[in-house]
């Protein structure tokens, strides 16, 4: 039994809002805990102060983890969002997130020689929601000649 474009589309959407809502929670605590001075609860050593602490926990002076809740709130808005744009700006924001995350990860392991677990958390999420956006992007384009409209008629 196939499962039609709206209903397989349902269910890809309703995992990235899952996910997104998983990296809002990682990186919200982060940012509390930045902003408030306190180091992260780290369960497997103590790399997460570390590397909150380092100079590489900013960029052009940005906190990285409110980068991370603003690419985590925009990938929850994108799933809410049944239009194929919302599919390819997610696509665009999971790409860059795997990126800096992969980035971060070499300098987390050359530069600073600790590792953050919620970092490692956050670019397991982050990869994961690309691989949701390529299958709600494959749905899309393989539905788009015959299936619903990407956008609601008004």
């Amino acid at each position: 039994m196939r499962l039609d474009r709206t209903a397989s589309d349902f269910w890809v959407c309703v995992a990235a809002a899952v996910l997104a809502l998983i990296g809002i929670g990682v990186t919200a605590y982060l940012l509390y805990e930045r902003y408030h001075g306190n180091a992260p609860l780290c369960v497997l050593g103590g790399g997460c102060t570390a590397v909150q602490r380092s100079q590489y926990s900013t960029v052009a002076g940005v906190p990285v983890a409110l980068l991370g809740l603003l690419a985590y709130v925009a990938l929850f808005v994108c799933a809410l969002v049944r239009w194929q744009i919302a599919a390819l700006a997610a696509l665009f924001i999971t790409l860059l997130g795997v990126l800096l995350s992969a980035w971060l990860t070499y300098l987390e392991l050359d530069q600073i020689h600790a590792i953050c677990e919620y970092c490692v958390a956050s670019a397991i999420i982050v990869t994961l929601s690309l691989v949701l956006t390529v299958v709600r992007l494959t749905i899309l384009s393989r539905d788009a000649a015959t299936g619903p409209p990407l956008r609601p008629s008004s």
